[in-house]
């Protein structure tokens, strides 16, 4: 199973979401690290994503064949993350086949209505606990 992992500026974000995909399941998926910039990308990698690539290109390239995106939820918005998702990016990922995991968190002008605050950690174990745990165990039976 494939799983793209997309995340701007630090790779802060990403960094978490990763190292808490790799705890919970080791090489049975792969991570993809795919960054709107190469700091981004370099921190996802260090945090032990499989493979990774930076910029535009990368990213809507990438997306097409994967299984499952996780990224904070600007990876959707056109200019966000102070203009690192381009409308091309935000298309891409929208559009794409894969099943999407969006975290929402946000430093746009945007708020998802009725979400309470929870601390990043906390909402990637809830995503792999809730979420993603059923899709790879499902996947693996299929391979």
């Amino acid at each position: 199973m494939r799983i793209c992992v997309i995340d701007g500026q630090g790779g802060g974000i990403g960094s978490v979401v990763i190292k808490q995909l790799k705890d919970a399941f080791g090489e049975l998926i792969e991570i993809i690290a795919l960054g709107t910039n190469a700091i981004a990308t370099t921190q996802m990698l260090k945090a032990r994503a499989n493979r990774g690539a930076s910029g535009e290109n990368a990213i809507v390239r990438t997306v097409i064949d994967s299984d499952i995106i996780i990224g904070p939820i600007g990876i959707v918005l056109a200019h966000a993350m102070m203009g690192e998702v381009t409308p091309r990016i935000a298309e891409a990922v929208a559009s794409c086949r894969a099943r999407k995991f969006f975290l929402p968190l946000t430093q746009e002008d945007v708020e998802i209505v009725g979400l309470a605050s929870i601390p990043l950690p906390r909402l990637v174990e809830t995503m792999i606990n809730d979420r993603l745990r059923k899709l790879i165990e499902r996947g693996k039976s299929h391979v």
